[in-house]
């Protein structure tokens, strides 16, 4: 490996073992065993290294275990299942998505990092549509985007940090499944 791959995985290593607004130049530099001059020769700052090295380990989780699928006779015990899925994920790639948290905390002082989120958002909120639609993304609607890709973002971004803050006393799939059920007869006039 050539020293911008060194610094990737030296960034990725204080993800894991620092997580974002810990892990300094020196901490990366130490861990890609490369001087600290060549973050800024290779990535022009921390930040933007460790942006790319958590961008990074995002897509590899989305392209592997993120996409989850639930198994099940019917949608919703595929549903509570998908989630069931999703919530041990939280457990086992915890400094990911600790990282994730403290990016986003990070990104209301950095217009260029709350712009790459935002981004990302949009992204996931038209794929998560169409997965649940069962539609290729091209053909998902601007509405089931702004309403079935924005409930369950914002039901993952819920359930992720239960997950992360009281493991035991946060919803599993079924939980989940039954309380969307029920908001749903509240709701209904």
């Amino acid at each position: 490996m050539g020293n911008r791959e060194d610094l990737l995985a030296g960034a990725r290593r204080c993800l894991e073992e620092k997580g974002y607004l810990r892990s300094t130049v020196r901490d990366i530099a130490t861990a890609a065993e490369v001087s600290m001059a060549a973050i800024g020769y290779h990535f022009g700052s921390r930040e933007a290294l460790l942006n790319q090295a958590l961008f990074a380990a995002m897509e590899e989780w989305a392209a592997g275990s993120g996409r989850l699928t639930g198994e099940g006779e019917t949608a919703g015990e595929r549903y509570a299942d998908t989630w069931d899925r999703k919530i041990r994920d939280f457990g086992e790639m915890r400094w990911l998505w600790l990282a994730s948290v403290e990016a986003f905390v990070h990104a209301q002082s950095s217009p260029e990092l709350l712009a790459i989120l935002a981004e990302g958002q949009r992204r996931n909120r038209r794929m998560v549509a169409a997965a649940l639609r069962g539609v290729p993304v091209a053909d998902v609607t601007e509405e089931d985007v702004r309403s079935l890709g924005s409930l369950h973002i914002a039901l993952l971004s819920g359930v992720m940090v239960q997950a992360l803050t009281d493991p035991a006393g946060a919803p599993d799939g079924r939980g989940l499944l039954r309380g969307l059920r029920e908001m749903v007869e509240l709701l209904e006039d």
